[in-house]
This record gives structure tokens, C-alpha cells and sequence, in this order.
């Protein structure tokens, strides 16, 4: 049986990047695919760039309101019809290759993620604590007690634009819970680690764009912000239990 990918994208005020980003993928995609972009009311250029693709595997959902990534990411996914649901941002570069990666790691998993390199040098993202590892090792996939420490203690490299899962799973993990206001990759993370349903791939999938307008930040936060991100990790740890 042939399988059909989703790509769920979230847009908001993306035009500078954005055609970079599309054209990467689309040269991976097969033609039953599609991607589902769902634009988060733009201001600028993004939406008339996304109609003017003369595609039939895009789908674009324009929104009036502004409602955040995390909505809009849920929307997405919401709507997409694949059997297995890929996650994009607006401005990375996909590698060749990875299609085909992600369906093959979801032949023996549930869900998926890879590591990124830093667009323009390949080099590994660089960690948020100087000297911890910052990458994902297949061996350690079903760790899970070590994995899911990893991600509350903040040093565990789970970006949803480096995710897939099959759509059992998207069926489990929707809706997002109703605090959920950021971080929705680590809700993945968090459900497929309690569930024992990771794999980890080795290689790299993603070149990351860094720059000022990133949705995930670059910098330290502040005291009060991990406070509260530890919190909201401990509940998706919970709720994760319950589905």
C-alpha cells in the first residue's frame, strides 16, 4: 500500500523564507502527498505568495485571527487527511532524503524525530547547556525515564519541524490540551515518550534557519519562564497518561 504524507505547516508573516521552504519539500514529496499550510493572519505577503503556487498538492487555510502558533499548528493538523503527519516551520530547508527516512522509522514506531544541522554550515544546533549532548541517538529511543528527564530538564532536542507520526497517534494527541500555549512539539514528545512509541533518527533531516523572528527562542530564559515550562511539562505528563 502506498502511503500518503501530510505536511502541516503554520505560517505568520513567513514571505521572506517561505518559497525556500516550500520548494525544498515539495522536490521530496510524491504525488499523493499534500501539504496542508494553515496561515495564522499574516500582515504581509505570505498568503498571496502561497496562492500563487500552482500546485495541487497545497492546501491553504487563511485565517482572519490571530490565535499563535500552537493553534495554528493544531488546526493544521486537524485538517490534514495523510496516513502519516509531517510537521514543517516556514523558513527551514528540508534535506533530500528525508521523506523516505521518516517512513521508514514509522515502519517500527509511532512517532519520529530527527536531528537538524544549522543552515548555511551543517553544524549541530548548539546546545542551551554547555557541554550536554544535544542530539538524538537511535539506541536511546525507548528510553523512557531518561528521555522524558531529558525533556523537563530542557536538553532534549525534540523540534516539531524534525517530527512525524502516523495517524493513529495525530487521532490520540488532538486536541492539543486547552492550557497548551507553547511548546506543542514537546506535547508530542512527552506522549510518544510516556508511550513508549519513539524512534529516534541519527541523521540529520532539517537545516534550521536561525534568526530574529524564530517562534522557539534562541536565548535563556528567565527564572519565572522555566518555572512555568517545567509546569506545563509535568501536566502533559499527566494528560499524556490519560490518552
Amino acid at each position: 500500500m502506498t502511503e500518503r504524507v501530510s505536511v502541516c505547516m503554520a505560517t505568520w508573516n513567513g514571505e521572506a523564507y517561505l518559497r525556500e521552504q516550500l520548494d525544498s519539500i515539495f522536490a521530496e514529496l510524491e504525488p499523493q502527498d499534500e501539504v496542508v499550510v494553515v496561515d495564522d493572519a499574516s500582515s504581509d505577503g505570505t498568503v498571496a505568495l502561497l496562492r500563487s503556487i500552482d500546485d495541487p498538492r497545497l492546501r491553504v487555510h487563511a485565517r482572519a485571527e490571530n490565535r499563535g502558533y500552537v493553534r495554528t499548528f493544531e488546526e493544521a493538523l486537524g485538517l490534514a487527511t495523510g496516513d502519516v503527519l509531517m510537521l514543517s516551520d516556514q523558513d527551514d530547508v528540508w534535506i533530500p532524503g528525508r521523506r523516505a527516512l521518516f517512513l521508514d522509522a514509522l515502519e517500527s514506531a509511532a512517532v519520529a524525530a530527527s536531528n537538524l544541522v544549522l543552515l548555511g554550515s551543517d553544524r549541530p544546533l548548539p546546545p542551551p547547556v554547555p557541554g550536554a549532548s544535544w542530539r538524538l541517538r537511535a539506541g536511546q529511543s525507548r528510553h523512557r525515564w531518561r528521555n522524558e528527564l531529558r525533556i523537563l530538564a530542557g536538553i532534549a532536542p525534540y523540534f516539531g519541524c524534525a517530527m512525524a507520526f502516523r495517524r493513529d497517534v495525530a487521532d490520540r494527541l488532538l486536541p492539543f490540551p486547552e492550557y497548551l500555549d507553547e511548546s506543542h512539539d514537546l506535547w508530542i514528545a512527552t506522549f510518544a515518550t510516556r508511550n513508549r512509541m519513539m524512534r529516534h533518527i541519527e541523521q540529520p533531516t532539517i537545516r534550521r534557519r536561525i534568526h530574529d523572528e524564530n517562534a522557539s527562542p534562541s536565548k535563556p530564559r528567565g527564572i519565572a519562564q522555566v518555572l512555568r515550562a517545567r509546569w506545563l511539562l509535568l501536566r502533559l505528563w499527566v494528560e499524556a497518561a490519560r490518552r
